[in-house]
């Protein structure tokens, strides 16, 4: 048994067809065949039964992909690790991130980063956190950087600490001489707040007893602040995002609503080999210096 064989078994499990593993494997069926006969005899048990169209995996066959799935991937990260030790630290690190994050955190992280791995060069992607969630599925970004809620079922993720909603506003909409405000008082102003937070915006203000007066739902976190600042309404947003813009005109209050806190994740693919440049970039997210709240676990 070698890891050509076990390559061949994975994909005729996968594929459940000789002829259709043999075509995405760029070779013959016949020596195929031969191999997976190879195989059983060596072993000792029948992998497939053929009495039907499609191959239909024995329970030794269905204990084998187990274990064979668990070998090629040592073997490629083995080989992964050993190419990077034999060519020194280095590599290209794909990333995805919302624009928010792109503007004040990653910048922050790359700089130090990079000062411990100068031979890591970057793509950075700008998206919002829907199209980030994709591009990590299949493989185009391996680190995404997004902000909660999301369904979490496809990824692994570092949770950073978590950010209360803030009101951002001028003089003539509420008043800047209290501390905070409860959700309450918002009642009949002009809102302005992510696409994003749209659901639990509306449903905490259904809590409330009202009904959330709703000027502008918009993607771009910079443009709502704009607009907050020329008097349209109050801006709903994340304490970390309230830096986007400098404004002296406005100010900010926390809102007392703890189902609006939200925080950033940095995530990535369950059950994927993540590069060595992308598992040292994870890993510089539990930094006491930088996030000292910061929950991670690596596989």
């Amino acid at each position: 048994m070698d890891i050509k064989q076990l390559i061949y078994f994975l994909t005729i499990a996968e594929e459940g067809n000789i002829s259709k593993a043999a075509e995405r494997l760029h070779m013959a069926q016949p020596p195929l065949s031969q191999q997976l006969k190879l195989l059983e005899e060596e072993i000792g048990f029948v992998l497939f039964e053929r009495n039907t169209r499609r191959m239909q995996i024995t329970d030794a066959g269905l204990l084998l992909q187990t274990r064979a799935q668990q070998i090629v991937d040592l073997m490629q990260t083995t080989s992964k690790e050993l190419k990077d030790l034999k060519e020194g630290f280095q590599g290209v690190l794909s990333i995805g991130t919302i624009s928010s994050a792109g503007e004040t955190l990653i910048p922050q992280m790359l700089k130090s980063f990079h000062k411990i791995y100068p031979g890591v060069d970057f793509r950075i992607k700008e998206s919002k956190t829907s199209e980030i969630l994709e591009l990590v599925k299949r493989g185009i970004v391996e680190v995404g950087i997004i902000r909660t809620p999301f369904n979490l079922d496809a990824f692994k993720c570092i949770n950073l600490p978590e950010q209360p909603m803030m009101a951002v506003f001028v003089d003539s909409f509420l008043d800047a001489n209290k501390p905070y405000f409860s959700f309450n008082e918002l009642k009949g102003k002009p809102l302005l707040f992510h696409n994003k937070h749209t659901n639990n915006i509306e449903e905490a203000c259904k809590n409330a007893g009202f009904e959330a007066k709703v000027k502008c739902r918009i993607d771009d976190s910079r443009t709502m602040l704009n607009w907050a600042s020329d008097g349209m309404g109050i801006a709903l947003i994340p304490k970390d995002m309230i830096d986007l813009v400098s404004d002296s005109n406005l100010h900010c209050r926390e809102i007392k609503e703890e189902t609006l806190t939200t925080r950033i994740s940095v995530i990535w693919r369950k059950n994927h080999h993540l590069s060595t440049p992308a598992r040292y970039f994870l890993q510089s997210f539990t930094s006491e210096k930088t996030h000292q709240q910061a929950l991670i676990t690596i596989s």
